[in-house]
């Protein structure tokens, strides 16, 4: 059997086929996303019929991971960095032209079950994934089944309000976990601090205060910059706090840290797992719950999508 699974984003749409079971693809393609309906079937389209003949062989399912609310019955609802796509049946165009079984998931979602199969989750039956990125991307394994909600919608936690009368982040909402813990958050925290005079070389780095960006930060981390890690360590926290939350919510066995800023490497995951702990009500009661870094990187939503795509054949 080959599948392929596809990562949509609002700027890229990549697609690698691949064996069930395996993490190795055969091909990789990718294509510019384009905010229109028609317009992305019309890529997705194309996109596997490359990959088909890269590979030399049809493709037998296609999986999408969206960064969307996906409806369960494969409508795209929304995406704030696809606006022109609302409401709009893509399952069903895809699969319409294509001739083969096409399954949709939020793209955090699809991570979570490619981690959860293949990756750092393996041998745990309830695992709370959390994508770091430009935002914050969540996705759950309870009982070993991928967690999708009453409508598809589940694993949306990096909107979950950490602060009431916080500052107002680009969706209107005041001071969602994803302001402060996602990429954006931490170059947010690291202008912050520039500006106070305690990091002078990222504005050496950057150019200005207003130049600086959470990437920054990584690269004065791998030259071993002083103040660096002390900055991630504060970021950690923020981070912990809303994973806090997720833990009286689900009392996850293990978290998995996804998306771009895993390559903070260590200094990150072992201060998000020391914040957490204490931050964890009873903590010294309960179970510990570690942290663990995800291991299948920047193609872990396609390789989920094309799991489940495999699935849908398989389950008939």
């Amino acid at each position: 059997m080959l599948t392929v699974g596809f990562d949509v984003g609002g700027t890229n749409v990549r697609g690698v086929g691949l064996r069930p079971g395996s993490t190795e693809p055969l091909a990789i393609r990718r294509a510019r996303t384009r905010p229109d309906g028609d317009v992305l079937v019309d890529t997705i389209v194309e996109v596997t019929e490359m990959l088909a003949a890269d590979i030399g062989e049809p493709v037998d399912a296609v999986g999408l991971g969206m960064a969307a609310l996906m409806d369960s019955d494969g409508t795209f609802r929304y995406a704030p960095n696809i606006p022109g796509v609302v409401d709009y049946p893509l399952v069903p165009r895809v699969q319409a032209r294509l001739g083969i079984p096409v399954v949709a998931e939020n793209d955090a979602t699809a991570a979570t079950w490619a981690e959860s199969q293949f990756g750092a989750g393996v041998g745990y039956t309830h695992m709370a994934f959390v994508a770091l990125g430009t935002g914050i991307g969540t996705g759950f394994v309870l009982d070993g089944r991928l967690h999708r909600g009453a409508h598809g919608y589940a694993g949306e936690a990096g909107h979950i309000t950490i602060q009431r009368d916080g500052p107002q982040h680009i969706t209107g909402a005041n001071g969602p976990w994803e302001y402060y813990a996602s990429g954006t958050g931490l170059g947010r925290l690291a202008r912050h601090w520039a500006a106070e005079g305690r990091l002078d070389a990222l504005i050496e780095r950057a150019g200005s205060v207003e130049a600086i960006r959470g990437e920054y930060v990584n690269e004065l981390l791998n030259e071993g910059e002083p103040g660096i890690e002390t900055l991630i360590a504060r970021f950690a926290k923020d981070v912990a706090i809303g994973m806090a939350d997720l833990v009286y919510v689900l009392d996850p066995e293990v978290f998995v840290l996804g998306g771009g800023l895993v390559d903070l490497g260590e200094v990150l995951r072992s201060n998000v797992e020391r914040h957490l702990a204490g931050l964890i009500l009873g903590a010294d009661h309960r179970p510990e719950v570690p942290v663990l870094m995800a291991k299948l990187g920047s193609y872990a939503g396609a390789i989920g999508s094309a799991a489940l795509a495999a699935e849908l054949v398989e389950d008939g």
